[in-house]
């Protein structure tokens, strides 16, 4: 809702903006006519046409960013032609002229005297006005359709434009009602407004030239600074935008500062945690005949539950943040057993290969995890909880009820108060005092006190962003990937001869490389052996030499180390965090499986 409100306000603002001008003849020429049966259907139609060609304008940059080949030349084809549109005038007013010139004379045709006019006419000539606008890109349009190009357009996007649209034909429709007096001293701009859309044309197609060479996969975030409105600026600036999120995809909460794109985030900083508040009742207990097994335990269910105090921790052993929560979940479980706390690990996979039972099992197993396990690989226990996050706890009183919840980690120190809350409510008394301070080793280990500055990256071709290889994926089908000369930050890029599927990347033959940009004290990285379960040996290096003291706990100091299973593996880990630095990795052997990088 309120990205929707910015954009509109966006659109209201673009009245002030030069790139108006060249529609306002066309709106103000029929001034003098009824504003319900002229006026109105014009700016719908150019509302209309309006977000349907910036949606196509969005649709070929995401092409640009995730097609090859043939849909690749499209797409830059079509990018190439808004730019000359924006550069020649002429030839946009050419292309319009038909829709335009059909609706003039469909307007005319009305006799003057006519009591209900055709709305028919002026929504025709609102359509060609709108082609003639098109594309019109303030900071907060540039802001839709990259986020469009770089996450996929979509119905939210169409809807986003037209309320930019909408915000603009606000404007419009107040002029004309209220102000018959701005076009006149608006016209007079027209001239400095015919040069700010040649500068846009221009920066357009010299984006796309260098999209074509494989130059500059970022050019796609500078397209719109061709047509800046200093107040649709300074609203961006003001506002904190949040970020296109992936649909159907769960969350992992995080303090305000660190929103960013992604399901996990890492490095989170958050304040000394707050005394216990009053527990409301958030639910019942729901049902858990989803789980398709069960580790450590046999079948539970919530009335055999029933005057215990359960703590429902919905993780899967591939997430970063869950690996770090673990120390504290375990602890909490070992203290408070014999109190009448029950932990119940739910285990709602994101991957494939975290739906294998003989995966999770051994990664219970390592993980030192001896509580109750339920496997979720329906999201049928997940969904009866509405749960939106990993890793999320939810604080069940002896009643059956659902107290309280919690996403994201941190906050330890109060999910142990709740704990002894619940306990007393249950008539335990003589609780183990104070809290615990696990030390977690490894991928288990508390993050830095910095804030990373590098968010969670896949590599599989459904959710990849980032990606800086020339030619950009290809995706289903083998291809030879060639290492750009340089990477800016949070950057990454495939060198040989990778399978890009739609989770993940598989190397094909031995030497295949990846490279990433990063700003953060840790690096992890989701990978897997061969598919014949092969391990598959591996070289990282930091800006081009062995990490040394930086070396994760799954390398050692040259950075050598082995994929023998499928999990999360921390490859770098620095003292501390500071400029960024470049991380390369090269796989020895062929059939390396690559699914996502986090950091902390």
């Amino acid at each position: 809702m309120l990205l929707l409100l910015i954009a509109y306000l966006g659109g209201v603002l673009t009245i002030l903006s030069p790139c108006i001008l060249p529609v306002l003849p066309f709106v103000f020429a029929r001034a003098d006519r009824p504003f319900r049966s002229h006026g109105l259907p014009m700016l719908l139609g150019m509302a209309v046409a309006f977000a349907a060609i910036a949606t196509l304008a969005a649709v070929g940059g995401g092409w640009v960013v995730t097609v090859n080949e043939y849909g690749r030349y499209a797409a830059i084809a079509m990018l190439a032609l808004f730019g000359v549109t924006l550069l020649f005038p002429s030839l946009a007013d050419r292309m319009s002229r038909p829709l335009v010139a059909l609706g003039i004379r469909l307007s005319e045709s009305q006799p003057d005297g006519q009591a209900k006019a055709s709305v028919f006419s002026p929504l025709l000539l609102g359509v060609g006005t709108g082609l003639l606008w098109a594309p019109c890109a303030g900071p907060i349009l540039g802001l839709i359709l990259t986020g469009a190009a770089l996450n996929g357009a979509s119905v939210g996007t169409t809807v986003l434009l037209l309320a930019y649209a909408a915000g603009a034909c606000t404007s419009l429709a107040a002029a004309l009602l209220f102000g018959g007096r701005l076009f006149a001293v608006m016209k007079r701009s027209l001239h400095t407004g015919e040069w700010v859309r040649r500068v846009a044309g221009v920066a357009v197609l010299v984006g796309v030239g260098a999209i074509a060479l494989g130059l500059d996969t970022g050019v796609l975030s500078q397209l719109s600074v061709g047509t800046t409105s200093a107040l649709e600026k300074a609203l961006v600036e003001k506002i904190d935008m949040p970020k296109p999120q992936p649909p159907s995809r769960p969350l992992v909460e995080s303090t305000p500062q660190q929103q960013d794109t992604g399901f996990v985030k890492t490095a989170a900083v958050l304040p000394e945690p707050a005394p216990v508040r009053k527990l409301g009742i958030e639910g019942q207990f729901p049902s858990l005949t989803g789980a398709t097994e069960w580790i450590n335990s046999p079948p539970l269910t919530p009335e055999a539950l029933r005057g215990k105090v359960v703590l429902v921790d919905f993780w899967t052993y591939s997430c970063i943040n869950c690996l770090r929560t673990l120390p504290y979940v375990r602890a909490w479980a070992e203290k408070y057993k014999d109190a009448g706390l029950v932990v119940l690990g739910v285990h709602s996979p994101e991957f494939a290969f975290e739906k294998r039972s003989a995966n999770v099992h051994k990664a219970t197993k390592d993980l030192g995890i001896g509580f109750p396990v339920a496997l979720d690989n329906d999201f049928k226990i997940w969904r009866g909880f509405d749960n939106q996050a990993w890793p999320a706890f939810y604080f069940i009183d002896a009643q059956g009820r659902i107290r309280h919840h919690q996403f994201g980690e941190n906050r330890y120190d109060k999910a142990e108060q709740i704990i002894q809350q619940l306990l007393a409510e249950a008539g335990q008394h003589n609780l183990p005092a104070g809290v615990v301070a696990p030390k977690g080793e490894g991928t288990q280990a508390a993050p830095g006190a910095e804030l990373a500055m590098s968010g969670e990256t896949y590599v599989g071709a459904e959710r990849a962003e980032g990606f800086a290889s020339p030619g950009g994926l290809v995706s289903g089908r083998a291809h030879v990937y060639q290492s750009p000369a340089m990477l800016r930050t949070n950057q990454w890029a495939l060198a040989g001869d990778w399978t890009v599927e739609p989770e993940r990347a598989v190397s094909n033959r031995a030497s295949g490389r990846i490279a990433y940009r990063f700003q953060a004290r840790d690096l992890h990285l989701v990978l897997g052996p061969a598919g014949d379960g092969k391990p598959v040996r591996f070289r990282v290096l930091v800006d081009g030499k062995a990490p040394l003291a930086d070396h994760g706990a799954d390398t050692d100091e040259q950075g050598y180390g082995t994929i023998e299973a499928q999990k999360l593996y921390q490859l770098v880990r620095q003292a501390k965090s500071g400029k960024d630095r470049l991380f390369e990795i090269e796989f020895l052997d062929g059939g390396a499986q690559a699914y996502a990088f986090t950091f902390g």
